[in-house]
């Protein structure tokens, strides 16, 4: 391979923040009141799960992810358009198909006065190779040999093999965590970063001072922040108050009590909270999917004949319009987003809803129903209760499979107990969501090879990991496509997952806050550093 110079060079860090979505419109009267921004506010923020790991490297939850996000910068974060965008990093990119590096921003320090430097990132990222935390980092690391600070500013990346996306994916997915609290420590894959001794070191917007399990997570701000407009973020506090369910964060919302939900609203509430007096709901962009994975380890899921028929007995359409309320559109089943419009197949068609069909493939796979036309075919699907829009979807699938004479039990968990049976292979079939899909070959490595850190279906064919591998050694975009396409047909074919929409997301918060920078996906939406770091509260005059 030809080696080249490839490049992305910033003008400026705050260029990024002055890119915000627009607002949803308002109805009468939801004006936030006319008058002076308030000075020091304090904003609330609506949650639905616990804190289960406080370091960054390690933890994989939303509420893990949105609180570890304002004390550990990540080199690169990602544009409205689902272009990679400026953080800590101002240039990145490429000196040949080898080496990679990163150029940071100057003057940037930790909450406890030591500076944040090159050496802080080199050390994040030889870390996570060698103690292979279990977060999404280490998964982008395959073709990771090591990470050597040059200068205070600049640090340069070597490479096993060539990898045409490891720069800007280690850069939107690696926190940065300082080398002087976690080198002591031992293992970054063992340390608990919980704050026991003498609290938390943060180079983000605001750093955690307070934890009630099951109530709250306080915040408070960070003087020195010069990745946001007037380098001090505008609220003092950020509070994340813990709620059972999305509805009573609605109820909360509308009461006032807090200042915005981080998660997603269900699609039934849009509408109402669009019309209710004093609540702004912000449109995001989606980049993720919903799907449902089969397991490929039990031996009936193992058959290609059982995955296509568990494929037909799904109505899509009506998921769409009845538990979406038509805020969500068809992928073709491709795990490729058609907002990726350079990479996208549409010649990919979505499996088509036909349980008759079904019955005749699970024949085929040599399975008889009984006298009441049932199969001997019992799988459980385990979802999360925290997210409303599966919880009614999976009945959809239940009742959708019956008609084909397969029996699935819903079993339904809280968050923490899902995301450890999905990590545990514990499961049938898993439904669920992927927040952020935003490189075709990186999602697609971790996704479906064979050691990849979300591969949840277990499948392992040659072809597709061959296709998978040449797919992140090419560099030109034009030559890869075609690869990539190919690799989401077999996807496609063989089910090894079922991509079954795309979703529209929104989020809402009082009217009287203001400024938020809206960018992509539930996970940055507007609970990202830099929207929460200029987010302003206006007040009476």
């Amino acid at each position: 391979m030809t080696p080249r110079l490839r490049v992305v060079t910033v003008l400026g860090v705050l260029a990024a923040t002055a890119v915000l979505a627009a607002c949803a419109p308002k109805a009468p009267g939801t004006e936030g009141a006319a008058g002076q921004e308030v000075a020091d506010p304090t904003l609330t923020i609506a949650t639905t799960t616990d804190v289960v790991n406080f370091n960054p490297l390690v933890g994989n939850s939303r509420s893990d992810y949105w609180i570890t996000n304002l004390m550990y910068p990540h080199l690169l974060s990602i544009g409205p358009d689902g272009q990679k965008a400026p953080e800590l990093a101002e240039k990145w990119g490429y000196v040949d198909d080898t080496t990679g590096f990163f150029e940071l921003k100057p003057g940037m320090t930790w909450s406890d006065g030591k500076p944040l430097t090159a050496k802080d990132v080199a050390y994040t990222l030889n870390a996570v190779k060698k103690d292979a935390p279990a977060g999404t980092l280490y998964g982008q690391l395959t073709n990771f040999a090591s990470a050597k600070a040059v200068s205070d500013t600049r640090v340069e990346i070597k490479l096993s093999k060539p990898d045409a996306s490891l720069i800007p994916e280690i850069g939107f997915w690696g926190n940065v965590v300082p080398q002087h609290v976690f080198e002591p420590a031992g293992s970054v894959a063992k340390f608990a970063n919980d704050g026991k001794n003498g609290g938390w070191v943060s180079a983000g917007p605001y750093v955690l001072k307070t934890v009630q399990r099951g109530q709250s997570y306080t915040m408070e701000r960070v003087d020195n922040y010069p990745l946001v407009a007037g380098g001090k973020p505008k609220a003092a506090k950020v509070i994340y108050r813990v709620y059972p369910d999305v509805n009573a964060e609605i109820l909360s919302l509308k009461n006032g009590d807090v200042d915005a939900i981080a998660n997603t609203l269900p699609p039934a509430q849009v509408k109402n909270l669009k019309s209710t007096a004093g609540i702004t709901v912000e449109e995001v962009a989606g980049l993720g999917y919903a799907h449902l994975t089969y397991n490929m380890t039990k031996p009936a899921l193992a058959k290609k004949e059982v995955r296509q028929a568990l494929a037909q007995t799904v109505d899509y359409n009506a998921i769409r319009k009845v538990v979406l309320q038509d805020q969500a559109v068809s992928t073709g089943s491709s795990p490729i987003m058609p907002v990726l419009k350079t990479f996208y197949d549409d010649s990919l068609t979505e499996y088509v809803y036909n349980p008759d069909a079904a019955r005749k493939l699970l024949e085929q796979a040599g399975y008889a129903a009984d006298g009441s036309g049932k199969f001997p075919l019992t799988f459980r699907l385990i979802y999360s209760l925290q997210d409303p829009v599966t919880t009614q979807w999976a009945n959809l699938v239940k009742d959708g499979a019956a008609k084909a004479g397969v029996t699935i039990q819903l079993q339904g968990l809280e968050r923490n107990t899902y995301l450890a049976k999905t990590n545990a292979g514990d499961f049938d079939i898993y439904a669920g969501n992927f927040a952020i899909m935003d490189d075709p070959a990186t999602n697609m490595a971790l996704t479906y090879l064979p050691k990849g850190a979300i591969n949840y279906s277990y499948v392992d064919d040659p072809q597709l990991n061959a296709l998978i591998d040449k797919a992140r050694v090419t560099f030109d975009q034009k030559e890869q496509v075609p690869i990539l396409q190919q690799a989401a047909k077999l996807v496609h074919d063989n089910v090894y997952d079922n991509v079954m929409y795309t979703q529209n997301l929104y989020v809402a918060h009082r009217s009287e806050w203001s400024g938020f920078a809206v960018k992509p996906s539930e996970l940055l939406s507007i609970v990202n550093p830099i929207s929460l770091a200029s987010a302003t509260k206006s007040g009476s005059k």
